[in-house]
């Protein structure tokens, strides 16, 4: 073994770095193909998130651990570093407290990503919340952090062990469709009948709502008298959570449109001003 091939001699410095070269090398082109292979894997797997997820973790994992066998394999099969780890490992007790407690952030990190893979809170490509400033689709789960890519196309790199015990509001677990709500204000003179008509007709030529019979399956409901206004609130079923907030915004502008041309009584603030004697 102390002679691998004649230009690889294991007691010289330059035949331990053209070994250690070599090894590398092909544990890198190994590595590579089992991802590439687990590549075509996932695109093949578009549609089933759950595999999806599992085969891209898996993925992700795969550079690390061959990392580790090329590394162990070089310590075992070079004389001088199998020597030297002889007298490392007799002493490993103390060596493993030391490496267990520097690596402890690293090891809470990787299992908490193992356990999502496993028990699969969310997937790639699900549209999650864990605050107002945290919010977006899932990217990529590696060994040591959950990748979010936000509405504004910027990335949120959250640490697993933090994201695995906050809680989290998962849009696409289950279903893709989500309930909008979408308040509205008119006057206190209002017709409130046209107004909801109004609503619901404007509601139903959205393309990200959800088909319907008629326009009158959208519900429309009065929530509150105020001093200034009537506030109205429709219920609308939307095809991708994704699509929710531009729905929002285009029913908002379009039924404030038809407010003002068939003369909807809008809401007029009350200034109140006080007497001074």
């Amino acid at each position: 073994m102390d002679k691998i091939s004649p230009y690889f001699d294991l007691n010289t410095p330059l035949g331990i770095t053209l070994y250690v070269l070599i090894v590398l090398l092909v544990a890198w082109g190994i590595s590579r193909l089992i991802r590439q292979i687990i590549l075509v894997v996932i695109k093949s797997k578009k549609s089933e998130r759950f595999g999806r997820t599992s085969i891209q973790f898996l993925r992700n994992s795969v550079k690390f651990f061959v990392g580790i066998f090329a590394l162990m394999f070089v310590v075992m099969t070079i004389p001088t570093l199998r020597s030297k780890a002889t007298i490392i490992f007799s002493g490993a007790g103390i060596i493993a407290a030391i490496i267990g407690f520097a690596a402890q952030a690293a090891l809470s990190n990787l299992i908490a990503g193992a356990f999502i893979v496993i028990f699969k809170p969310f997937r790639v490509g699900d549209y999650i919340k864990l605050d107002e400033a945290r919010v977006g689709i899932v990217e990529d789960i590696t060994l040591r952090h959950t990748v979010i890519n936000n509405f504004e196309n910027k990335r949120l790199i959250i640490p697993n062990s933090v994201i695995s015990t906050d809680s989290v509001l998962n849009h696409t677990i289950q279903d893709s469709h989500v309930l909008s709500f979408n308040n509205f204000k008119i006057g206190l003179r209002a017709n409130i009948d046209l107004a909801r008509k109004i609503i619901q007709e404007e509601a139903v030529k959205l393309p990200m709502v959800m088909e319907t019979e008629s326009s009158d399956s959208i519900d429309v409901r009065v929530i509150d008298i105020h001093e200034t206004y009537i506030h109205m609130r429709a219920y609308v079923w939307m095809n991708e959570p994704f699509q929710e907030f531009r729905g929002k915004c285009a029913l908002k502008e379009a039924v404030h449109k038809r407010f003002i041309e068939e003369g909807v009584d809008l809401p007029i603030p009350i200034n109140k001003v006080e007497r001074i004697d």
